[in-house]
């Protein structure tokens, strides 16, 4: 009988769930490590972030005589306190005649009469430090337009607004110099004097220049606007100023910042932690600490920002902040130091050394 072959195949193995679990599924700290790191944390965003404003609270009044010049211990300790404090002070009887700075400040109202058209040639750019500037306070389209003119001593500056306002500009830069002269001398005067108890290894005389600078002092003119008596212009005018502040920071590095704003009816301290407004003393000159002090003293005075207010309906207000670094010599010092010996030099030399041998050997013969 012939054998039948028969076609068989294995059924497919059932669908039957395993007795064992994987050991990540029972890994319970891998489950919960994966539940806790998937969790999307609770944030908690600050309601404000506009600095707070300190009230009733006004910068002391410094007699500059006795501080510089009598040494007055008490009267320094009430500075460094305000400075760390406020980041600013007010310094009376400075020596600075009140008619120079008035006669600078209306000298200057006139840089702003030059025509729009003629500004382009002096107009600020990264590559210049100095020149006009305008921005306005607040995105609106119809928000108020505020000019700026940055002046320092330079040639090229001088001949350019020579061009462009031949009668005036000798007359205005000649009052500026005198003013800036007058102003240096006070800043020299006082920022040993505030840097007084910072640790040495931070104030050292060559820590001080090499955070100097270069350019020297920078004078910062300010054109402001018939000011805002209306509630919701003061507050959008205050948050566009501390924005601007925050963003920009210290677009000059300076030590010291002296303000020249007779006539404001208040002047706005800024720092990123709070705003102090007071109103300042007729003829003081309000003194603000810059970003160099900040570093030198390790962040102990506060770097802060000035600016004067203007209420009323004159139109013309001019403010001035001189920006005050020491000269930044170091780098000169250092350079002619390492400076190296030329070919004649050294050929000079041995022709010296040469003839000092043999009158040394006829001697000793």
């Amino acid at each position: 009988m012939p054998e039948t072959s028969v076609n068989f195949r294995a059924p497919p193995p059932s669908p039957v769930a395993s007795g064992r679990r994987s050991t990540v599924t029972n890994n319970e700290f891998l489950t919960e490590f994966l539940e806790t790191s998937l969790r999307v944390p609770d944030l908690v965003l600050p309601d404000k972030i506009f600095p707070k404003q300190i009230n009733h609270e006004t910068p002391p009044k410094i007699d500059f005589v006795s501080l510089c010049f009598h040494k007055d211990e008490d009267l320094i300790d009430v500075v460094l306190e305000s400075i760390a404090r406020f980041g600013c002070f007010q310094l009376l009887n400075h020596g600075i005649p009140q008619q120079l700075m008035a006669s600078a400040v209306e000298a200057a109202g006139g840089i702003f009469l030059v025509p729009p058209g003629k500004r382009d040639a002096v107009t600020r750019s990264p590559e210049k430090l100095w020149g006009f500037e305008e921005y306005r306070e607040g995105e609106e389209e119809g928000s108020e337009l505020n000019e700026e003119f940055i002046w320092r001593k330079d040639e090229e500056l001088k001949l350019k607004m020579e061009g462009i306002w031949p009668i005036g500009y000798p007359n205005f830069s000649k009052k500026m110099e005198t003013l800036q002269s007058r102003v240096e001398k006070v800043a020299d005067k006082i920022l040993p004097i505030i840097l007084k108890n910072v640790p040495k290894k931070l104030a050292s005389n060559g820590d001080i220049i090499s955070h100097g600078n270069e350019v020297g002092t920078l004078c910062c003119i300010y054109k402001h606007r018939q000011d805002i008596n209306r509630n919701n212009q003061w507050v959008d005018s205050l948050k566009y100023d501390v924005i601007r502040m925050l963003i920009r920071g210290t677009d000059y590095s300076h030590s010291l910042c002296f303000h020249v704003c007779d006539g404001s009816s208040e002047f706005h301290v800024y720092s990123k932690k709070s705003w102090l407004s007071f109103c300042p003393e007729q003829g003081a000159l309000v003194i603000t600490a810059g970003d160099q002090i900040q570093v030198l003293s390790g962040g102990h005075y506060k770097d802060v920002i000035g600016k004067a207010i203007f209420k009323g309906e004159r139109e013309d207000n001019i403010s001035m902040a001189f920006l005050y670094s020491p000269q930044n010599t170091k780098k000169k010092i250092q350079t002619n130091r390492e400076r190296p010996i030329s070919l004649s030099q050294q050929a000079i030399l041995a022709v010296i050394l040469n003839l000092v041998y043999h009158v040394l050997i006829f001697v000793l013969k």
